[in-house]
């Protein structure tokens, strides 16, 4: 059975929008975008750059877009764009139609958690899933992370989208430290299991 991880890059006040630029997503009227960007540093990308091309992408419509937008079309030698487009990339979504755009990418349609329950028992390399906070809630209602990777910035941004928004319907979600490292930047990169 393949596992999945989760990794969310988060402010002290639990909000997820928008780490990586100032208009990847302006739902809501969101205009502090990018806050996430200044705090790269060498640690972050080690452990980013861990599990790089050793996991498949599991993702949502919303996150597989921006991410289609940023690097699909790209052929620089960033090893990166590389990794990205040669990576299976799954995206669950009730709204996009196949063929989907994007070297290596297919749609899971349907139930999230049941299309997701039956890749997770299909054969291949282990899931990773960034961003797509939607999704991440779901599966983590459905008992199907295995792991939670968060990148907790040291901010506060008081208005954004949250990962674990007060409707989210997580009542009595335990999980225990399985370890952590900081980054010269304060970024606790912190690693949860289920408890």
């Amino acid at each position: 059975m393949r596992t999945i991880t989760a990794i969310e890059r988060v402010s002290l006040d639990g909000v997820m929008q928008a780490p990586g630029s100032a208009d990847e997503d302006t739902r809501g009227g969101f205009a502090l975008g990018g806050w996430g960007s200044a705090y790269n540093d060498e640690v972050i990308g080690e452990e980013m750059g861990k599990g790089m091309g050793k996991t498949e992408l599991l993702l949502g419509r919303r996150t597989w877009r921006i991410l289609h937008d940023a690097w699909a079309d790209r052929s620089d030698p960033n090893p990166f764009t590389q990794v990205l487009n040669e990576t299976p990339k799954h995206v669950v979504s009730s709204s996009l139609r196949e063929p989907l755009d994007w070297q290596n990418s297919d749609l899971l349609d349907g139930d999230a958690a049941t299309t997701v329950a039956t890749l997770k028992e299909s054969p291949g390399k282990d899931l990773s899933i960034i961003g797509s906070g939607v999704l991440v809630g779901s599966l983590l209602k459905a008992g199907l992370v295995d792991r939670l990777m968060l990148l907790i910035h040291p901010l506060v941004l008081g208005a954004g989208r949250k990962l674990f928004e007060d409707d989210a319907d997580l009542d009595d979600l335990k999980l225990k430290l399985a370890g952590s490292v900081t980054s010269p930047g304060g970024v606790v990169i912190a690693t949860y299991l289920p408890a």
